[in-house]
Order: C-alpha cells, then structure tokens, then sequence
C-alpha cells in the first residue's frame, strides 16, 4: 500500500475522525480540516494520544490550510453547505485527487432518507464547482463509531468507489485497505454516486431497527 498525505475535510465529525484515525494507523499523514484551526488540532491530538505517538503524522488547520497542503483530499462534511465549501475551496482543491463520501440525507418521522440532489449527487456537485479535480466517491457506508473503535480491520466491510477517472479511483482502492484490509471495489463511473449516497439511508434503518452497526460485503469476487 502506498502511503499518501491527505487533507479530512470535516475531520472533527465523527466520521471525519474516524477516517483519519484508521488512515493515521495505516501510516498515512493526515491533516485534519475544520472551520476552525483549533477543533481540528484538537481532534489530531486526540488521534496522536490515541495511536501513542508512534510514527504518527497527524495535525490540525483551518479547511483551506489543510486542502493546499495534501495530494489527496477526502471531504467528510454535512451535505448541508456542502456546496458552499467546496466552492470556498476551489483553489485549494484544483486538479487533485478529491474523494467524497458525503451523504445527502434528511430525517423525519418515517426515518433516514435520500435527499433530491439537482446534480444527481454530492460527488457529481462537487465536481461541477471543481471541473479539474480528480472526483471519486467513496467510503460512504462506514459506521462512525465502527471506525472510530481500536479494532483491527473491518473485515465485514467492503468499500464501494466510483468514478470517471481511473487514477484517482485507484488511489481510493488502495487507500481501503487501511479500513478493511483489502482492496476498495470499483463498482463504475461517478454516476453511481446517485446510488451509493442514498444508500446509507438503508443502513441507518436496518441500525435501528436491530440495534447493530450492519456494513456492506460483496459476494462473488473472490476470484477477482
């Protein structure tokens, strides 16, 4: 597995945190992105005791300090002001690798569910405001609190990644390995996006519903 430098965008948020903690494991550098400088050093300080200090790059920066300093940035923020952000961050982002796992959900008295997304998806609005960034969707289904638990890999997990760009889905396929072991899945172009995102909304539900933290595991490819 390569190591890399990546930017968490929304690093403070539980599944921000998680992420950077499991990729901070794998020995990646991780910088932790917030609007504000000093929760995103927290939350670094917090992963480096954590992993005991041990060959650990983590830091915290503000959300534009943290996208220019990394080759690869993964956005893990609320749909809500999404667009927002990553416009605010059009520079920063500009030709790199850029993952999102960012769900569009809403809640109400029926539960979790997809929200209607003018581009089809937050991965397909992402990359109209930064036509030159290289998109991928990806680590959408991960549990929080599975992510952020000192367990060794997820092994019931399997991370979906999808795509126009072969390089850059590349890089999240290899970066899976620090969360399940293996290699992500690339399951198509980064119009599937529309899928995936919505998809987590059945997760949420079949949670609560039987009081488990369930994932997604791929059948039939072990031969692949």
């Amino acid at each position: 597995m390569t190591t890399y430098k990546l930017a968490v965008i929304g690093g403070t948020g539980p599944q921000g945190k998680g992420l950077a903690y499991r990729f901070a494991t794998a020995g990646h550098t991780v910088i932790i992105g917030s609007r504000h400088t000093e929760r995103a050093q927290v939350t670094a300080e917090e992963i480096t005791v954590r992993l005991d200090g041990d060959a650990v790059h983590v830091s915290g920066a503000d959300n534009a300090t943290a996208a220019d300093a990394a080759d690869i940035v993964l956005l893990a923020v609320p749909f809500d002001g999404h667009a927002a952000l990553v416009e605010s961050l059009r520079a920063q982002l500009a030709a790199k690798v850029m993952i999102s796992c960012v769900n569009p959900l809403g809640f109400d008295k029926r539960g979790p569910h997809g929200l209607d997304v003018a581009d089809g998806s937050a991965a397909e609005e992402a990359q109209r405001l930064v036509p030159d960034a290289q998109l991928v969707g990806a680590f959408h289904h991960l549990s929080a609190v599975n992510l952020w638990n000192e367990a060794a890999e997820l092994e019931h997990e399997d991370v979906l990644v999808c795509g126009d760009n072969t390089e850059a889905k590349a890089v999240a396929i290899d970066l899976a390995r620090a969360i399940c072991g293996r290699d992500g899945i690339d399951v198509g172009p980064l119009r599937l996006a529309r899928q995936l995102e919505p998809l987590t909304a059945v997760l949420i539900s079949v949670n609560k519903r039987y009081g488990v933290r369930s994932g997604l595991r791929l059948s039939g490819l072990d031969k692949h």
